[in-house]
């Protein structure tokens, strides 16, 4: 398999050989790329990208048409991250149901295989034509690894549920604590953070997500987690934007682990692993 890694600081299969390219935007505002034909244009051929706007959406459209025009036979795409995967139901009148946006763009491009990593939840693979999900699984195991078996994994809400208990199922069965929360549909206040245990009795606690944003989220369940007599802390996030910094999250924790799904990461107090150690692990 030849790789094209349309962003060059993600490079997920190290293992493959990569296609040289150059990409740049014209003054217009268009996304473009040039493919040095110096490839075997009958092995199959997988594009990676981190699509964080419309704009990686457009050259990820280029690239497919710059292939297809080279007669490769079979092309795949791997987008860690799926864009507007949390707006996957509409909430209010006047939304749009985002994620199928996205979907259906991707779906006009007709890969023979879509590959996710950790989706949000089931619509997205629902939407995507040929998609192959990639679970949490191994890089939670990896987390585990680091912090210790004896960690107890922490769903925080209701939604994260039938996945971590997938988690500890193929991590032979760590206990698992539950968590809820309340959430304003219209102003996206979150509010009533509960854990559903009486006494952790000092035990290290691994809160898993799929998405870490702003992070109140965690900082509450943090805190009602402490209430219930918590030992350490630790946040694992498959796709980490934390778009608020780590001013307040890093204190909250002894560690946060996150995956190099949206960016490249350098901060004290987390540790970000690679998907290239992850894949097929």
């Amino acid at each position: 398999m030849k790789t094209i890694n349309l962003d060059k600081n993600f490079n997920p299969f190290p293992q493959s050989d990569s296609i040289n390219f150059e990409a740049f935007t014209f003054a217009g505002g268009e996304p473009h790329i040039k493919l040095k034909p110096d490839f075997d244009t009958t092995q199959p051929v997988m594009i990676t990208h981190r699509l964080n706007s419309f704009n990686d959406l457009g050259l990820l459209c280029v690239a497919v048409d710059a292939l297809k025009r080279m007669k490769v036979k079979e092309l795949s795409a791997f987008i860690p991250y799926f864009p507007a995967a949390r707006q996957d139901r509409v909430m209010v009148g006047g939304e749009p149901l985002t994620v199928k946006v996205y979907a259906d763009i991707i779906n006009t491009l007709q890969l023979d295989k879509v590959m996710v990593f950790d989706p949000h939840s089931e619509v997205t693979p629902a939407l995507l034509n040929n998609c192959e999900v990639i679970p949490n699984h191994a890089f939670i195991k990896k987390v585990i690894e680091v912090i210790g078996k004896d960690t107890l994994l922490v769903s925080p809400d209701g939604g994260a549920l039938k996945k971590i208990y997938k988690v500890s199922e193929y991590l032979g069965g760590v206990e698992v604590v539950e968590c809820s929360k309340s959430r304003d549909v219209k102003t996206g206040k979150l509010s009533g953070f509960k854990v559903y245990a009486d006494d952790l009795q000092g035990k290290d606690c691994l809160i898993v997500d799929d998405i870490c944003d702003g992070g109140a989220t965690f900082i509450g369940l943090a805190q009602e987690l402490k209430k219930k007599n918590a030992g350490n802390l630790y946040l694992a996030i498959s796709h980490g934007i934390f778009s608020k910094g780590f001013a307040t999250l890093t204190p909250a924790f002894e560690k946060i682990f996150t995956t190099d799904s949206v960016k490249n990461i350098e901060e004290n107090g987390v540790k970000q692993i690679s998907l290239g150690d992850v894949l097929d692990k």
